[in-house]
């Protein structure tokens, strides 16, 4: 089975950093993720160093020598961007791509001409769903507001009865759905299997988005009645091209990857013959890497030469889209070195030993843990990455199905109660002009929602498959 990682060495891999006890080995996590969340939260500081600092606390903490500490932190480091790196990158380029060639203005403009009235707030669901499967979140919501205060304003509907069902969608594709960041990096912390969490992954979103979306947003507007913020719509991408790619281009090239993925998954399940040609044909296809490096391929006919870009602009563009997920990558990367170092230091073995004695069951354990660090960094690709490296020995006697269902435990867990430390908050709250209170009684329940339905359905699935 192709796994989403790349395999170090058992001769190249650091040993065990510290013998430490249950005690030493849990006042040290705490210890690692409150120097994380004190310098996210109270000075600001990058989770890319706050995350290296916060390693470096938990070595010291745990007793572990600085030099051992620094070989799991960089071993971890270099194994999750070998292993998503490339990923994320792709999708950022196919992102640019269908910001930039007027493609995501396509999708939108098609299906509002076919929607009104009471189907307006699922037409918004839907075409956040389907942009927000290759787009971040940030990206997706910049993409998304203008259309939404247009709708909003044109229609004379609540701001909140169209746009918490834009942010529903968004926000259950970047938790719950690869190839965004975090599920990436959960599958490949704990080996599971892309194109089943992938089926899984939609499975879950599919009732999470609708009652945190459409349903919701009825609720939502009567608590917070607000009209659009009377400010400029910021200006699409389509108003500065002559032309742009058609409907049915854009949305194929969209979901290129996720078919040629789930195809993966389905002939994996059906041949399982590993020495089977046609299955050694779709394990190729069908990994990230070439689905996503093939999307981009065809991104480039269907997408911006419709659009009328020259072969120079389309350079231009790829260095354009990859510029902004430096940081991304950076904060990925010793997201996976703190990673590396819990494990290292005994800490995954410390949550399975002490699991054993629990009631609890593992995918719940996994939620609650990614619940706690949202809460407390706001971030929830951090939490995803820390609770990620907590439960992975959890994994080692899980099936393939039940694997993948612990990385979407993660993701909705990750999701849980947005507020002031999280930057998609002030990104709300500012875009449709609300209030703390305002924000609060929509965007966070809205994502808190999402959270307890998606970690309801993983749970119910777990007894079901």
């Amino acid at each position: 089975m192709t796994r989403l990682r790349v395999e170090i060495l058992a001769a190249d891999a650091p040993e065990p950093i510290t013998s430490a006890g249950h005690a030493q080995l849990g006042i040290a996590v705490l210890a690692g993720i409150a120097v994380i969340v004190l310098l996210i939260t109270k000075f600001k500081l990058h989770a890319f160093l706050s995350l290296t600092l916060g390693t470096l606390a938990l070595g010291a903490f745990a007793g572990a020598p600085l030099d051992k500490t620094i070989l799991s932190f960089t071993t971890g480091l270099g194994s999750t961007v070998a292993g998503v790196g490339v990923l994320i990158a792709l999708g950022a380029i196919l992102g640019k791509m269908l910001a930039d060639s007027g493609g995501a203005d396509q999708i939108v403009d098609t299906i509002l001409a076919r929607a009104s009235g009471r189907t307006m707030p699922w037409a918004m669901v839907l075409i956040a769903s389907v942009i927000g499967l290759p787009l971040f979140f940030e990206v997706g919501v910049v993409l998304m507001i203008p259309v939404v205060l247009m709708v909003a304003k044109r229609g004379n509907y609540s701001l909140m009865r169209i746009g918490i069902p834009a942010l529903a969608g968004l926000s259950v594709m970047h938790g719950l759905v690869p190839p965004h960041p975090g599920p990436l990096v959960a599958i490949d912390a704990v080996q599971a299997n892309l194109g089943v969490t992938l089926a899984l992954g939609v499975l879950v979103a599919i009732p999470t988005v609708i009652i945190a979306g459409p349903l919701f947003s009825k609720v939502a507007a009567r608590w917070v009645d607000v009209p659009a913020p009377d400010r400029m719509v910021p200006q699409r991408a389509s108003e500065e091209l002559e032309r742009r790619p058609s409907f049915g281009a854009t949305l194929a090239t969209i979901l290129l990857p996720v078919v040629l993925m789930l195809a993966k998954a389905l002939v994996d399940i059906v041949i399982d013959d590993p020495e089977n040609t046609v299955q050694r044909v779709f394990d190729v296809a069908g990994s990230p890497l070439i689905a996503l490096l093939a999307a981009v391929l065809v991104g480039i006919f269907t997408l911006l030469r419709p659009a009328g870009f020259a072969k120079e602009r389309v350079s231009q563009l790829v260095e354009k889209g990859l510029a902004p997920i430096a940081g991304i990558l950076l904060i990925v990367g010793a997201g996976g070195g703190f990673k590396q170092t819990l494990i290292d230091s005994g800490v995954g073995q410390m949550v399975l030993d002490i699991s054993k004695d629990w009631s609890i069951p593992a995918l719940l354990l996994a939620w609650l843990i990614a619940v706690a660090i949202r809460l407390a960094t706001g971030s929830a690709t951090v939490a995803t990455i820390s609770a990620a490296g907590l439960v992975a020995p959890l994994a080692a006697d899980m099936s393939t199905t039940h694997t993948a269902l612990l990385v979407l435990a993660i993701g909705a867990g990750s999701l849980f109660f947005s507020h002031v430390n999280d930057a998609g908050f002030w990104l709300v709250k500012e875009y449709f002009g609300l209030s703390v209170g305002q924000t609060v009684k929509t965007w966070s329940v809205m994502e808190t929602i999402i959270s307890v339905v998606g970690g309801g359905l993983v749970l119910l699935l777990s007894l079901i498959i």
